[in-house]
């Protein structure tokens, strides 16, 4: 099945459950109905990556903190992706004001006339790694669909600049493209922070701090597979557990195990990289752990149905929706960690971005968008 016909497909074999202030959707493989295996893009990619590079995440048992090469898991991030956009967006790099100096940011601004929201993107790479260029695809997609202006945040990465200084950039970024909105053609009361993995941490956290420090200029949070506890003694009740994963397909079966205990023991060691000297147990660190959720804008998690984060983000979906924010869940079946780094090879990326704009243009006031609305 074609690209174009997958993503189709995405947007209308959908299983929707509403229960109180949380909506549940599973979007399956669009192309197969069966179940417990990974969607064909994945699982070829997979063979691909093994068959040239061994495929798999290292192996850092025996290592200490101090011994993980950084910059050998640096230079093996990212992926290929590809530029979806029909229109012209024009690309701009300024630099920020931050506590702590200047922060590089790269902005996407889609043409046509009046003020449009803004989204402040953080990329993923486990706090050490990632760069605005691998995500420089989705925000360009992300800006011509939901008609918003996006800011690529270039902060600072562990194991250099740890806890709290990643923080600090990302916040900062936020509130100075709040003062600094208008400058660009955006709306200072259109605030949206998106982020994956770390990313999507991070963006989280923006939120928290928006909330302590009563700005109230975050207006909507876009949350895809995101790391939010980073607590290994789970002090938020919350265990991870291998019952979560149904695998059916023996062939993929090494894949997916591989996946997940990789992501398992690696994270052990990247994760006290980032915080360092600071508990995990800092909702900072592990927003998991927040105590008061209550009057946080409304989110959307993005899930894959064979990520090792999966759970902690869904944990996390519902503990909003029980402090009764609006909430939402879209679980990619057949899907690994770090899709979004395959724009326009794997259809669920684009979906997921076509999501995230729906929302942006709901928020915005635009009655009933639809994807119609996206397309043209």
């Amino acid at each position: 099945m074609n690209y174009n016909a997958c993503i189709k497909l995405l947007s209308l074999n959908r299983k929707e459950t509403i229960s109180g202030n949380l909506t549940f959707i599973e979007k399956k493989i669009p192309d197969s109905d069966v179940a417990g295996e990974l969607d064909p893009r994945v699982y070829a990619a997979k063979v691909e990556e093994r068959e040239h590079r061994g495929g798999g995440i290292p192996d850092f048992s025996g290592l200490t903190p101090d011994q993980i090469p950084v910059e050998a898991i640096r230079a093996g991030m990212g992926a290929e992706n590809y530029d979806m956009t029909t229109k012209k967006i024009k690309v701009e790099s300024v630099v920020a004001s931050g506590r702590n100096g200047d922060i590089p940011v790269r902005i996407y601004i889609p043409e046509g006339e009046g003020e449009k929201p803004a989204v402040v993107y953080f990329h993923g790479g486990g706090f050490i790694g990632g760069s605005i260029d691998v995500v420089e695809n989705p925000c360009k997609g992300l800006a011509e669909k939901a008609n918003a202006i996006v800011f690529n945040v270039d902060y600072r990465l562990a194991p250099e600049h740890p806890f709290p200084a990643p923080v600090h950039d990302c916040y900062d970024a936020a509130m100075w493209v709040h003062e600094n909105a208008v400058r660009f053609g955006a709306n200072p009361d259109m605030i949206v922070v998106a982020g994956d993995s770390a990313g999507g941490n991070l963006a989280t956290v923006c939120v928290l701090l928006d909330k302590r420090n009563r700005q109230s200029v975050i207006k909507f949070q876009a949350l895809i597979y995101p790391v939010v506890t980073l607590d290994k003694q789970r002090q938020s009740g919350f265990t991870w557990s291998l019952d979560e994963y149904e695998v059916r397909n023996d062939a993929h079966r090494p894949f997916i195990m591989g996946d997940l205990n990789g992501m398992s023991e690696a994270g052990k060691f990247l994760d006290c990289l980032y915080y360092r000297d600071h508990s995990p147990h800092d909702p900072l660190i592990s927003p998991l752990l927040a105590n008061d959720l209550k009057g946080l804008p409304p989110a959307i998690v993005f899930t894959a149905e064979f990520d090792y984060l999966r759970p902690e983000g869904e944990a996390y979906a519902r503990k909003l929706a029980k402090a009764g924010v609006d909430s939402k869940i879209i679980r990619y079946k057949g899907m690994t960690h770090a899709f979004i780094d395959k724009f326009g090879i794997f259809p669920q990326a684009e979906d997921c971005i076509h999501e995230i704009a729906l929302k942006i243009r709901e928020i915005a006031g635009v009655q009933n968008p639809s994807r119609k609305d996206i397309d043209n």
